[in-house]
């Protein structure tokens, strides 16, 4: 059978409803013929079960249609697991918006109205804007044709940690971090801020978000209160610092305690749960916080990604805009 190309969508007539979409789910019906998405179109003629479209075969066909190159390869894989797939295109399947795919579950197809993902196809040169992901899973082609599913969510971040009870205690501002000579000893064995300066444990010392989130509720005693703390970080870091502020208040107020990142490339590692210092487990997350309207590259996410799972953690994207925080989670995904 032969197709034809017509605004966008290959028309294989006679035949075609029964032949294509009633038995494998191709395309969608056209009386007793069936439209056929390119994709479908070049999976069909790579199968042998298109003869051409227009007189072209597989080659041409996607010589004359270049853009449909990296879904094809997307599209072929997912059938090749055992998937139908939908081409989402305008009004032919139901819950595809901001997708490219819509996966139906293992033994459904296009007509059971069903959907295991929604999927957005990129190649890796690209870039995404991560505030658009969140309810799709991204489908990644690098230059060797090789493909990266990442899943991605808007993830509940919290945990069960209660505001640490002590007595106020004095700091001096001292550089960008401040250290506090005199703590309570619950200061870091319960509340897990700062670090002790040395063995004894007898001072800490805080980073400037610390400093500034105690200094905000009344729990620390500088000299110029919070706003000179938060002055200091800005100096140091621009508005990066309010922004990793925004982050680290939200998940204090959240019941999560953050610390520093840096060992593992990110901003915060976070705990759930502190009871005590000496029964720490191991940190969940691994946080990066980026403004809400940036767009990274898929090879950047990957590197998150991939980092998070080799240290045993999750990874999450804080997306901080307008003072508040929208969270992503990003991992890995096997369909």
């Amino acid at each position: 059978m032969e197709g034809h190309l017509t605004d966008g969508v290959v028309e294989v007539g006679a035949n075609g409803r029964e032949r294509y979409y009633d038995s494998r789910g191709y395309g969608r019906p056209r009386g007793e013929g069936v439209g056929l998405a390119p994709v479908e179109a070049a999976h069909l003629l790579y199968r042998g079960d298109l003869d051409a479209v227009d007189g072209a075969g597989l080659g041409g066909f996607l010589g004359d249609n270049d853009g449909v190159v990296v879904p094809f390869l997307v599209y072929k894989d997912l059938r090749e697991r055992g998937f139908y797939v939908s081409p989402a295109r305008d009004g032919w399947v139901e819950g595809a918006d901001g997708a490219d795919f819509v996966v139906h579950p293992r033994g459904d197809g296009p007509w059971d109205g069903t959907v295991e993902h929604r999927v957005r196809v990129v190649g890796e040169r690209a870039s995404v804007a991560l505030g658009s992901l969140g309810d799709v899973v991204l489908a990644v082609v690098d230059e060797e044709s090789e493909l990266t599913y990442l899943e991605t969510d808007h993830p509940d971040v919290g945990g069960s940690n209660a505001a640490a009870e002590f007595s106020s205690v004095d700091g001096d501002l001292l550089g960008d971090r401040v250290i506090c000579w005199d703590p309570p000893a619950a200061l870091y064995e319960r509340g897990f801020y700062g670090q002790p300066l040395d063995r004894e444990g007898d001072a800490v010392q805080l980073s400037l978000l610390e400093a500034a989130s105690l200094a905000e509720r009344g729990a620390l005693s500088v000299d110029g209160g919070a706003d000179a703390i938060r002055a200091r970080g800005r100096s140091a870091e621009g508005d990066r610092f309010d922004r990793r502020y925004t982050v680290y208040r939200t998940l204090r107020e959240q019941g999560v305690v953050p610390k520093t990142g840096f060992k593992f490339g990110a901003d915060f590692r976070t705990y759930d749960t502190v009871e005590h210092v000496d029964e720490i487990g191991h940190s969940e997350l691994l946080v990066r916080v980026l403004p809400a309207g940036v767009e990274r590259s898929p090879r950047e996410i990957a590197l998150d990604v991939r980092l998070a799972h080799g240290v045993r953690k999750r990874m999450i994207f804080a997306l901080v805009g307008s003072g508040s925080v929208r969270w992503l989670s990003v991992g890995r995904l096997t369909p």
